[in-house]
Formats: structure tokens, sequence, C-alpha cells
């Protein structure tokens, strides 16, 4: 893939660059701020960007940001953003802008597990959303209300397909089959109060059921 990454840290905008060229991927443009990625992006069209959260010259969430406006403009550009900790608003406001998939959330620790980054680089690139197991985990801690109605299987395969996993990984995971998952994410739909809907994605829409609050 051609990638284009935004990180003010010159350390780990190489580690990272370092990394996807080393799975073969092509970094055509690695920049330290938001307006440089939008340009980057605008100029290059690449297959994915990476970008840190904060960045210059506020370092709040002038990243996020302009990932939100390079996918109003493309809804289908891959988009994978780092960030230091669980920011649960920022991960609400970033998966709101790719009911389509094509979006990540994970944290800057993760970089540290290859596979697991590499992972989620590919599942970015491929379509679905990603969103890290911590901030699953900690969301699911701390937002208990839409969920109170589901089972604790139900709550595990839903963390499951928060970090992008489809049915097959999350039989694989639970130990069970692929039917059986299937029975889950229909009871859990249900109990969410997500019908079906032609013109969305409601494993999208159970994620953002408990990210929003």
């Amino acid at each position: 893939m051609r990638v284009v990454i935004a990180e003010d840290g010159i350390l780990i905008r190489e580690g990272i660059a370092g990394l996807l060229r080393r799975f073969g991927h092509e970094v055509i443009a690695a920049v330290g701020t938001a307006d440089d990625l939008v340009a980057a992006v605008r100029s290059a069209r690449p297959d994915l960007v990476v970008t840190d959260v904060r960045m210059p010259p506020g370092f709040t969430d002038e990243g996020l940001q302009a990932a939100i406006t390079l996918r109003a403009a493309d809804p289908l550009l891959p988009v994978l953003v780092l960030s230091q900790y669980v920011e649960q608003t920022y991960a609400a406001e970033l998966l709101d802008s790719g009911r389509n998939g094509y979006v990540g959330y994970l944290l800057k620790d993760r970089i540290g597990d290859v596979t697991e980054f590499v992972d989620a680089v590919d599942r970015v690139a491929a379509g679905h959303t990603v969103v890290d197991p911590e901030v699953v985990m900690q969301l699911l801690g701390r937002r208990r209300d839409p969920l109170r109605r589901l089972t604790p299987r139900e709550r595990d395969v839903l963390a499951l397909m928060a970090e992008g996993r489809s049915n097959a990984a999350i039989a694989r995971t639970l130990v069970v089959s692929e039917a059986a998952v299937s029975k889950h994410i229909n009871s859990l739909l249900a109990k969410l109060d997500l019908p079906p809907d032609e013109d969305d994605h409601r494993r999208v829409r159970a994620v953002l059921t408990y990210l929003r609050g």
C-alpha cells in the first residue's frame, strides 16, 4: 500500500515508517503537522493514512480533525488514528465519521506489538472498523447503560465486533461456531434497538451505541 504518516514526534514517525516498509508498504509522505497531512493526501492520494490525534500547533485534536475532513471528502479513504491515551470522545467522533468502515482507533502502545499493529493496518485498509482492545474494555467497563440488556456472551461478541473482527474470527476467539456468533449478533442488535437498515451498517452502529453516551 501507499501510505501517508502524520506524527509530530520524529522517532515515532520514523519507527512507524520503518515498520510499514518492512512489511512491503510504500511510505509516500511522513509529515509532522495536520496541514501537511491534508496537503500530502490531496496531492498523493494514498491507500492509507496513519495519523496521531494531537499535533501542532495546539496539540489537541488537529490530527483527528484533519482525518475527519479528509474522510468527508473521500469516505472510502482508510484512516488509522493513533492516540497516547484512551480518548472516548475522539474514538466516538472518528467512528461517527466511519459508518462505512475504513477507520481505526489504536493506542500508540499497540505499535510495539508488531503483529497487532500490522493486523490493524491491513483490516482498516480492507474496509473494517478497528477499535483498540483496551479502548473497548474501558468503554465497556464505564458505560453499562446501553448494554445492560446484553448477556455476558453478547458483550464478549460486541467487544470483538468493535475490534473489527469478522464472524469467523470471533468464533475462533470464543471457541464457538459461526452460527452461534451470528445468533448472538442478531440478538444483541435487537436488544440495542438496531433493526435492519439498508442505508447503514448495524455493526458500526452497535459500537457507537456505547461510544457516544
